[in-house]
């Protein structure tokens, strides 16, 4: 057996070395292939015992097919008179003279630079002798009369200008030119690897996730985009999940999340503990916390845009992965040069596979709830539970390119969360079952047409539909009673964006965007029989304009605009101007300032009466301009960022006020839960960032300074600290690179955020019907503070040719630390004065480990 074993292992190791062997033979071949004309000349001149005469210029950096050497010396030089723009003249027997020729024909092939698809249509002029000439089909050229020293200008819609010298052209022949598509806006990125790899900071002052560079932060195994954009100063998740973002002190509610252009309302898996959106899907994030273009509405905390590949590729590429909660597998497909299609699927294995991280995710989310708090009305005895948890999204994109100068492009995605919970009871007639379920999707359509009129105008029309519904059926074991809360959000938009460039410094964006939202809240109860159904429309219809400007020196960005919103239903006209102003004091030193005014009709309230199970507790609704009004945003800051090469230090101060938030939006758990009256906050605060990063390594500090206060007129008192007020929070993280392992460590710590205690001594109002507890000054204590350390690690290797893997282990809360999130108070029973003390509390250590393999 060893002595087979050993001979195979002989066997493989030959054909290795053979292969290895084969491989550089043929790559040093194929270096071999092209030479330079200086190199061949000389070998030219030992061989026939020759002499050529040039100038030096005339054949520097021009590389030719390496010369037969046993030819015809005529034929050997006319071969290198076909490749170049060179003549060979014979003076005697010894002597041969190079020159160049006055004027020929050039040739070239343009295809973009993404794709590496050849462009259709695009023009080449020379600047010299403004002759003109197009690509065809294949993205080849030809101009004639052309020599050397001429310029060459070539144009294609979409796409930068380019020009290039002719005798650039002459040194290979038919040289592939590439262009770069432009871009709707001017600004460049200020900072590169911002904390890790892939993560930008723009002009604009917008932060962009590039998820193909993407490199690694501590606690995940793979680039959750929700997950990834909470290591940014100024964004919390005051309870751990990607379903209650706070940016700046706003709610959730108050970011608008975009999905390639189509407006999403759920954004996390496992309520809220993972992103829904494919990371392997999603080509650039942009996080808009300030300055936002007014292209965009809603959104009064901040825009989060996320945008899938959206160029069709010449071949097949794809990926399936695996980690211990979900598992998932996508691809690109190019059916013609002119239509592809790409697709996704994820599914979790929570219902049929319980790992230790799921286990971890379970206590997390479904503690406090029906689902693991039974209270003491149904009796515990001979009664078994069970639950079943599964969620999945699919996302399907179309791409048709009906030329290069229109751009088709269709989404369709859904996700969904999916959990049944039984109760089945013994007694001496038998047993009975009944079953509560919450399901929680949404379903959303949309399309874009890109169309490039011609080098300055380019428009760009969209269409969506989302309907989002979160429906819950919930039984009580020992009555006949039954409650189904729904909750649904129909949606449909059109926008159009108008881009005009003016000049290479100046663009002048125009558009019009009209949207009608319909949000359904129904309950039916039986015993007692009780039915009610709400249903509110709101149509919105919005002009918006604005001017950048970049100096031709890149020291000042500018950007200035305007969005006037219509809401039909109020007949009120809603402006909003939005500014950036970006100046680059020295090379290595800006100052930006930003500031804009927001507005938004959906808003989701929080009711804590276990509606959905109490696992959800919220539902959207519509502003009604009278208890529910349109909620409008304030904001300013003033930041400045040095940038060293390697080195990075910012910090951002702001000002934020917002109007017409609800109690029952802010979700109070005190004496002012039952209140329904409107007022504001006012949150001011202070951003810092310090990363040094290598080739190898980034190491950084963040650190959030912020005070966030409400004022609510009718509630006494009137002023106090809002709910999500987070003083100070600060995060530590490094990342290594070892070749193709990577390892990053970080700590989070944040001060606690605001609760309300009851008065000791005095904990319980006694009434003539329900008791109620006797609160202290709302948010008048503060939780512990909050700790966790987190750790990751990737390594990447080749399985073949074309198939690469990855594996990652990922640590949450490494140190095992009992964090509370959140504490409140409520009754034991209705007429009882027994006060009991609810906490929720963190994720514990979380373990996790993925595998992936891309083909």
């Amino acid at each position: 057996m060893q002595v087979i074993l050993t001979n195979s292992l002989r066997q493989i190791v030959l054909l290795l070395s053979f292969l290895l062997f084969f491989t550089f033979c043929v790559s040093q071949e194929n270096e071999k292939e092209k030479v330079k004309l200086t190199d061949a000349l000389q070998e030219i001149e030992g061989l026939f015992d020759i002499k050529f005469s040039y100038i030096e210029e005339n054949v520097a950096g021009i590389l030719i097919q390496k010369p037969i050497l046993d030819e015809e010396l005529p034929n050997i030089l006319k071969k290198i008179e076909n490749q170049t723009i060179l003549l060979f003249e014979k003076l005697n027997n010894t002597y041969y003279s190079i020159s160049q020729r006055t004027a020929s024909t050039l040739c070239g092939i343009i295809v973009d630079s993404e794709s590496k698809k050849p462009l259709f249509g695009a023009t080449v002029q020379s600047l010299n002798t403004n002759d003109v000439t197009v690509s065809n089909k294949h993205g080849k050229f030809t101009l004639y009369n052309t020599k050397p020293d001429h310029f060459l200008k070539i144009r294609s819609i979409g796409y930068e200008t380019f020009t290039i010298s002719a005798n650039e052209l002459y040194k290979t022949p038919c040289t592939i030119i590439y262009l770069k598509q432009k871009t709707e806006i001017l600004s460049e990125v200020v900072v590169h690897q911002y904390l890790t790899t892939g993560l930008n900071k723009q002009k604009d002052g917008n932060i962009t996730i590039n998820t193909k560079d993407f490199g690694i932060l501590p606690g995940l195994t793979e680039p959750d985009v929700l997950q990834t954009i909470q290591a940014l100063p100024g964004v919390e998740s005051v309870n751990e999940t990607v379903s209650n973002i706070n940016v700046r002190g706003g709610t959730h509610d108050h970011n608008l999340l975009l999905w390639d252009n189509i407006k999403m309302y759920q954004s996390g898996h496992f309520f809220g503990l993972i992103s829904a959106f494919n990371p392997y899907l999603t080509e650039k994030v942009s996080v808009i916390k300030n300055g936002t273009s007014s292209s965009y509405g809603d959104g009064i905390s901040s825009t989060i845009d996320m945008q899938s590949f959206n160029y069709i590729k010449d071949n097949f590429y794809g990926g399936a992965g695996l980690n211990l909660i979900s598992g998932d597998v996508f691809a690109h497909v190019p059916v013609t040069n002119n239509f592809a299609l790409q697709l996704s699927v994820r599914r979790s294995m929570t219902d049929f596979l319980k790992t230790p991280t799921y286990n971890q995710f379970y206590n997390r989310v479904f503690q406090d709830s029906k689902i693991t708090n039974i209270q003491n009305e149904e009796i515990e005895e001979n009664v078994s539970r069970s639950e079943d948890f599964f969620f999945y999204d699919a996302n399907l994109k179309l791409f048709y390119d009906i030329n290069n100068k229109h751009l088709v492009r269709t989404n369709v995605i859904f996700m969904n969360n999916a959990l049944e919970y039984a109760e089945t009871l013994y007694n001496e007639s038998g047993s009975e079952t009944k079953i509560s379920s919450l399901d929680q999707k949404n379903f959303a359509f949309g399309g874009t047409l890109k169309s490039f009129w011609n080098d300055k105008f380019s428009t760009r029309l969209t269409a969506y539909y989302t309907n989002y519904e979160l429906e819950a059926i919930n039984f009580a074991l020992l009555t006949d009673q039954r409650l189904l809360v729904n909750n649904e959000i129909l949606e449909t938009g059109v926008k159009l964006n108008t881009n005009y460039r003016i000049s290479d410094d100046v663009n002048l964006l125009n558009g019009y965007q009209f949207y009608e939202v319909g949000i359904t809240n129904f309950e039916d109860v039986i015993n007692p029989d009780f039915r009610r159904k709400i249903k509110n429309v709101i149509r919105n219809h919005a002009l918006f304009s604005e001017v950048e400007y970049q100096s031709p020196s890149n020291d000042l960005f500018a950007r200035v605009g305007i969005r006037l919103n219509y809401i039909e239903k109020f007949g009120r006209f809603l402006p909003e101007p939005r500014v950036i102003l970006n100046k680059k004091i020295s090379n290595n030193f800006h100052a930006e300032f930003l500031a804009e005014m927001k507005c938004q009709t959906t808003n989701q309230i929080i009711d804590l009466q276990r509606d959905f199970l109490g696992v959800e507790k919220r539902k959207w609704v519509l502003a009604n301009d009278a208890d529910l009004p349109v909620t409008q945003s304030n904001q300013m800051s003033l930041g400045f960022n040095y940038n060293l090469k390697d080195f990075y230090v910012g910090i951002e101060g702001f000002y934020k006020e917002v109007y017409g938030v609800t109690t029952s939006n802010q979700g109070f758990q005190n004496q002012d839960q039952f209140q329904r009256t409107s007022g504001n906050y006012k949150v001011k605060g202070l951003e810092f960032l310090i990363n040094k990063k290598t080739s190898k390594y980034s190491t950084w500090l963040g650190y959030t300074l912020s005070k966030n206060d409400y004022s609510f007129e009718e509630l006494n008192p009137r002023n106090f600290r809002n709910n999500v007020d987070v003083r100070h929070s600060l995060s530590f993280a490094g990342t290594y690179t070892l070749n193709k392992l990577k390892i990053a460590l970080g700590i989070n710590w944040r001060t606690g955020k605001p609760y309300t205690k009851p008065v000791k001594g005095n904990e319980v109002t006694i009434t003539i019907g329900d008791n109620i507890i006797n609160y202290e000054t709302p948010n008048s204590s503060t939780l512990p503070p909050y700790f966790r350390a987190d750790f990751s690690s990737s390594y990447k290797f080749s399985l073949g040719r074309k198939v690469t893997a990855t594996a990652g282990i990922a640590i949450l809360n490494l140190l095992n630390r009992k964090n509370t999130l959140d504490t409140y108070y409520r009754l034991k029973d209705s007429e009882g004065t027994e006060v009991q003390q609810v906490e929720n509390v963190s994720l514990g250590i979380t373990p996790n480990a993925s595998f992936r393999v891309f083909f």
